[in-house]
């Protein structure tokens, strides 16, 4: 399997990443609706929660391409990237990010996120999510400033030439903020729907401690902590500068950041959308930690710090925009310095909301949602196939239908979900699945074929509107 970045190397296409749809295959498949799912006997995993979903969902979509492409995509994740076995008496389940044969923290929390409201009624799910959380511990137990991890804990990376403490069984040492807090996001929204504690364990407690000395080590308030990172590449958002410990940044209760989401690797290290990640994170590790009755002096450890990085992002993340007044920086520094974008993956400034890290109608974010569906972020592209916002991970004039996605998981106004409905019919490019990134004129040109993460939201967006916005199903989008 490629990784992310190699992928897109391989893809080039016109100085760019892409694949290249011929167009009478996507004519083709577009007209006839044939089941892209792999035949039953090839799938993963099947729940019947999820079947009987997806009958039910489709029955309210009059549009049918719109209902094809929510049958080949909210499944996808369990049709195609887990494996649920038992070790040590215990569920474990491994799941890769869809074209490369690694399990990232972030995107395995993200691929099974949908499936969350369905596991009382499903046994057999509830196990296979359980299963995810164990096996996340493991991941970071061996190594919480990695980002991505190998079933085979012996395996070495085709990155372990990477300037950085590699080790056996991880493919990728990126330190991203998000990587450890959406292992407990997931763990505790868990607990939240079916009250089973087995999973949050003395391992379960150690990853906790675990994360709370990482986030602590990134705040550099006593020097720049052990973490460096070094690659020998073309790629600029690989590098880190300054011997691998990035910019400086000034003390003030931010925690560093030394990647983005996208595995791109930031400018100013305060990565503010993953800040708010962690405020909500930390919160949630201290209701289980207090709730359960596992560690008062922990959970009063993670309290205390999600307070102080509240504190300091009040104080340094919200930055004045001349066209947008008050608005959230993308990054800051600590010194003053700050950078307005945002980017497709999440945590992003546009999903703040949806992970529960900031109010939808608190003025500075719906300035900065403005902003950021503004053709004054550099990252938000409009052209003839679509508009919405990529980042320096897709290139220049891409973008991801991930944002898309989340603009309408995010929106209040049903035109604009409907909008966004829209532009992910239009651009799937006849595949019948969402992608990592296309261009905005030709969706024909568009990266990664299979990214689960990418299909399995699209699924929640469609969840989300049969919920929320009914009515916009049971018409033609």
């Amino acid at each position: 399997m490629a990784t992310r970045r190699k992928f897109i190397q391989q893809s080039t296409l016109a100085a760019a990443g892409w694949f290249l749809l011929p167009s009478e295959g996507w004519a083709g498949t577009a007209a006839g609706f044939e089941s892209k799912r792999p035949p039953l006997a090839e799938r993963n995993f099947t729940s019947e929660a999820v079947e009987a979903t997806i009958t039910r969902v489709k029955q309210q979509i009059a549009d049918p391409e719109l209902a094809w492409l929510f049958e080949n995509c909210f499944p996808n994740t369990l049709d195609t990237t887990v494996e649920l076995e038992t070790i040590n008496g215990k569920p474990d389940t491994y799941v890769i990010t869809g074209d490369i044969d690694a399990m990232w923290l972030r995107d395995s929390t993200a691929q099974v996120w949908p499936y969350l409201p369905l596991i009382k009624s499903d046994k057999k799910l509830q196990t296979l999510i359980a299963g995810v959380i164990n096996r996340q511990k493991h991941c970071v137990a061996l190594d919480p400033y990695a980002n991505a991890f190998y079933k085979d804990v012996t395996k070495e990376s085709e990155w372990k030439s990477d300037i950085t403490a590699m080790k056996p069984g991880i493919h990728e040492r990126k330190w991203e903020i998000d990587s450890l807090c959406y292992p407990i996001r997931l763990a505790y929204h868990y607990w939240k729907i079916t009250g089973d504690t087995s999973v949050l364990d003395a391992d379960w407690v150690a990853t906790i401690r675990l994360t709370v000395q990482t986030f602590r080590e990134q705040q550099r308030k006593k020097g720049d902590g052990p973490y460096t990172f070094q690659r020998s590449t073309s790629w600029a958002t690989d590098g880190v500068p300054l011997s691998g410990y990035g910019y400086p940044v000034k003390p003030v209760g931010l925690i560093c950041s030394t990647f983005r989401p996208s595995d791109d690797a930031t400018l100013f290290q305060f990565l503010v959308p993953s800040n708010f990640f962690a405020v909500v994170s930390l919160r949630q590790a201290a209701e289980l930690l207090t709730t359960l009755k596992l560690d008062a002096a922990l959970a009063t450890e993670c309290t205390t710090l999600a307070t102080e990085v509240e504190k300091a992002l009040q104080q340094y993340a919200v930055v004045n925009h001349p066209a947008f007044g008050k608005v959230y920086a993308f990054e800051v520094n600590g010194f003053g310095s700050y950078h307005l974008m945002d980017d497709a993956n999440v945590p992003s400034l546009l999903s703040l909301p949806y992970l529960g890290a900031i109010k939808a109608n608190d003025p500075v974010y719906a300035n900065t949602r403005r902003y950021i569906l503004s053709t004054e972020n550099p990252f938000f592209f409009k052209g003839k196939a679509a508009e919405g916002i990529g980042g320096p991970h897709g290139g220049n004039h891409t973008i991801w239908p991930m944002s898309i996605i989340m603009r309408g998981l995010t929106a209040h106004d049903p035109a604009e979900v409907k909008k966004c409905l829209q532009m992910l019919k239009a651009t799937h490019a006849g595949t019948g699945f969402m992608h990592e990134a296309f261009h905005k004129d030709d969706p024909t040109k568009f990266s990664r074929k299979w990214f689960a993460w990418a299909n399995t939201l699209f699924g929640e967006l469609i969840l989300h509107t049969s919920k929320k916005y009914p009515q916009l199903l049971t018409a033609k989008v």
